[in-house]
């Protein structure tokens, strides 16, 4: 599938006009228009995240986590609340419970004593009950390996559903957060209003044999790179390839490999 630009490349360094949306096309596929809209030919696609593989050949989840379960309860306390927060407080929590039965054990009351400094923890503090009890009762305490019934847990969303797929079992897909929605409506690669319609467009965009790894790599540029306050556009590995209309820099930052992720200790 073919794409078509106009990027001004005059000058590599820093810019000191501001291109407008005009200055790119999207291009639509005929076929399917909402599930393949990019701003990126397929090479172009191959090449940023071959990139994104080279600086973070294996990225990884910042959420602390022993098993599947205490993934579920991390990520779904992790909405609205950074993975630093999160692991301060569930540090402590996973040590005393790490399976549901374990947790039913702790009870909503002592749950919420953990999570206290986590935003909305009383709520939380309800669903995590409530999924454990669930997990107990109608999954033999496992952790289900679909979608489908993950999303029937309480406080398990669809994006919750996907970071377990991928981290516990290992299916490629992409949990769009707030950092994926805005780079992937930012640089162009797969535009959406909502997150279900960016998700089906980066399943159709990205390279299949990059895919499993893609959430990670779009997360982790989104959270030290292509910021939501100011993109650091210098240090980007794909400065050049990107079309968003907020660049400020042409040249891609040197390709390579970033130092090992320190889990727990990333800055939001």
């Amino acid at each position: 599938m073919a794409a078509e630009y106009r990027v001004s490349m005059a000058n590599p360094k820093l810019k000191s006009v501001t291109k407008t949306p005009q200055d790119t096309k999207v291009i639509v596929s005929r076929k399917s228009a909402a599930a393949v809209r990019t701003a990126y030919s397929l090479a172009e696609r191959e090449e940023i995240f071959r990139r994104f593989s080279v600086q973070r050949p294996e990225p990884r989840g910042e959420l602390e986590h022993t098993n599947p379960f205490t993934l579920v309860v991390a990520v779904a306390l992790s909405a609205q609340a950074t993975d630093v927060g999160v692991n301060k407080a569930t540090r402590a929590l996973f040590k005393v419970a790490d399976t549901p039965e374990k947790m039913l054990d702790l009870g909503e009351e002592r749950l919420r004593d953990y999570i206290r400094t986590i935003g909305l923890y009383r709520n939380k503090a309800k669903n995590v009950i409530a999924l454990s009890q669930m997990l107990v009762d109608q999954f033999g305490g496992k952790v289900p390996e679909t979608r489908d019934e993950l999303v029937r847990l309480p406080g398990v969303g669809r994006k919750t559903a996907n970071v377990v797929l991928s981290m516990a079992f290992g299916q490629a897909t992409m949990a769009v957060d707030t950092h994926i929605f805005r780079i992937a409506n930012r640089i162009r690669l797969a535009p959406g209003k909502t997150p279900d319609e960016v998700e089906a467009r980066l399943m159709k965009v990205i390279p299949k044999h990059y895919l499993y790894h893609a959430h990670h790599w779009l997360i982790l540029h989104g959270r030290y790179t292509c910021k939501a306050r100011r993109p650091e556009c210098e240090r980007c590995v794909i400065a050049d390839l990107c079309k968003s209309p907020e660049k400020s820099w042409d040249v891609p930052a040197p390709l390579v490999e970033l130092p090992p992720q320190m889990i727990g200790e990333a800055v939001e």
